[in-house]
């Protein structure tokens, strides 16, 4: 094993390589979320299934993603992140391997499922390994660069995925994952550093708990959204507050528990996380109402759709690497509540266009809405870190990819809610929901301003 981390980060050469490392492999697993979605139709006529079952190969990724994160943050404070990052890119890489030769939907469900466990060995680490990569004066600088390569993954996975499919079957989908996960790999071994380990044991039960909570509630979501009947809804519901209640019950009787309640005690930390679920549950919001809002209340194509749905992805990646420097000399309290404010403008702006309208007037909201998300997104991420003790990096990366995957799923749900009540004027009223939550958002920000650290 290396030498541990110092404690002010790499050296510039090795923090070089360690960063092209985690670019390569976040971005693997952020783009395996959305290129699935695009591919979905292909892979459901060439493997002869129903668009019903065709959708578990999305939701088998999402699920294994969400109930084993901070199971994996938990094993990265325990046997290093190092390890668990290693073990998850290389369980990535064979399961896309195993993707690309599936021959029928439940090989695929199965190889996804596997994929999604890679993922969150990656995803639930990342950011614990960036507070040990760079040095703290940088710490904005390398959260930004994170939060960059999630902004251009997402705003490519359609444009990729629509690319290959062109000239390609579905399967180079997942096989193109093959050789960027090998380099990955190998620059990992070679440039990740090693961390000190807690002398804690891991604790199954919870584990398990964790899994029935949080693997319940999103397929519960998923299983409204998609119209299931209500009873497997309400079931799934049911058995997550069950299963939540026996699991709040298990983590107040240990001393180091699976969902890091004690870090929820410094109020930084606390209203950080707050911060970053509303403006996620505001991102989910916008993120499935707008295209409904633009096809179905606009009358715009599906390509015009994907057109205009890139300003906000691609924004919120330039803006990205620019707050998180900032995030180093200004208040974080004060960057995210001004960001949140921004982006609730843009989703109040977006809500009442006119009936008709042009292009431009469209692009320069969705431009407004990314340019505030940006703005709240790396300086919070650093404010989460920042509110942990150094030896706790994992959980709070954990809770970092949690807040992002929860919020995400509620709005969703939310906007099934706001259709059901009216298909024309769904998208809007989703719309002006995202605003409120992003406004929340920045209340809880600024209170961050009367919080004392601890």
């Amino acid at each position: 094993m290396p030498d541990l981390a110092p404690s002010d980060g790499l050296p510039p050469n090795r923090r070089i390589w360690a960063v092209m490392t985690i670019v390569i492999a976040v971005g693997m697993a952020s783009l395996d979320q959305s290129i699935a979605n695009t591919a979905l139709p292909t892979i459901a006529a060439d493997l002869q299934a129903s668009p019903a079952d065709s959708i578990w190969v999305v939701n088998a990724y999402q699920l294994a993603l969400v109930v084993s994160l901070l199971p994996f943050a938990a094993l990265g404070e325990i046997y290093g992140y190092r390890r668990v990052y290693i073990a998850g890119l290389a369980l990535f890489t064979v399961a896309s391997g195993l993707c690309a030769l599936s021959w029928s939907i439940p090989s695929l469900t199965i190889a996804r499922v596997l994929q999604g466990f890679g993922a969150s060995g990656v995803v639930s680490i990342n950011t614990a390994l960036i507070r040990f990569i760079f040095p703290a004066r940088l710490l904005g600088r390398g959260v930004g660069i994170n939060a960059m390569v999630v902004g251009v993954a997402t705003a490519l996975g359609p444009t990729v995925a629509s690319g290959l499919l062109y000239v390609s079957t579905w399967q180079s989908l997942f096989a193109v994952n093959v050789p960027l996960g090998a380099l990955a790999l190998l620059m990992a071994v070679k440039t990740l550093p090693a961390t000190r380990l807690s002398p804690r044991n891991f604790d199954w039960i919870s584990a398990v708990l964790n899994a029935g909570t949080f693997g319940l509630l999103i397929f519960g979501i998923g299983e409204g959204v998609h119209s299931a009947p209500p009873l497997v809804t309400a079931a799934a519901l049911l058995g997550f507050l069950i299963f939540g209640l026996l699991l709040v019950r298990r983590l107040l009787s240990v001393t180091a528990p699976l969902l890091p309640l004690d870090l929820y005690r410094r109020p930084v930390f606390a209203l950080s996380s707050l911060t970053s679920v509303c403006c996620f549950v505001a991102q989910g919001l916008a993120f499935v109402a707008l295209p409904f809002y633009f096809q179905t209340v606009l009358g715009r194509s599906a390509v015009e759709t994907g057109l205009l749905f890139t300003p906000w992805p691609m924004v919120t990646a330039i803006m990205a690497p620019i707050a998180g420097p900032l995030s180093d000399r200004y208040p974080v309290a004060i960057m995210a509540g001004v960001g949140t404010i921004i982006l609730a403008t843009g989703l109040v702006l977006m809500a009442t266009l006119p009936p008709d309208p042009g292009t431009i007037d469209i692009v320069w909201r969705m431009m407004l809405c990314g340019l505030g998300f940006g703005w709240f997104q790396s300086p919070n991420l650093k404010a989460i870190l920042s509110a942990a003790p150094r030896e706790r990096s994992g959980s709070a990366s954990g809770i970092v990819a949690m807040s992002r995957l929860v919020g995400q799923s509620v709005g969703a749900a939310l906007v099934a809610f706001c259709l059901a009540l009216s298909l024309q004027r769904g998208p809007q009223i989703a719309l002006m929901l995202a605003a409120g939550f992003a406004s929340f958002a920045s209340l809880v920000s600024f209170s961050r301003l009367l919080a004392k650290p601890r």
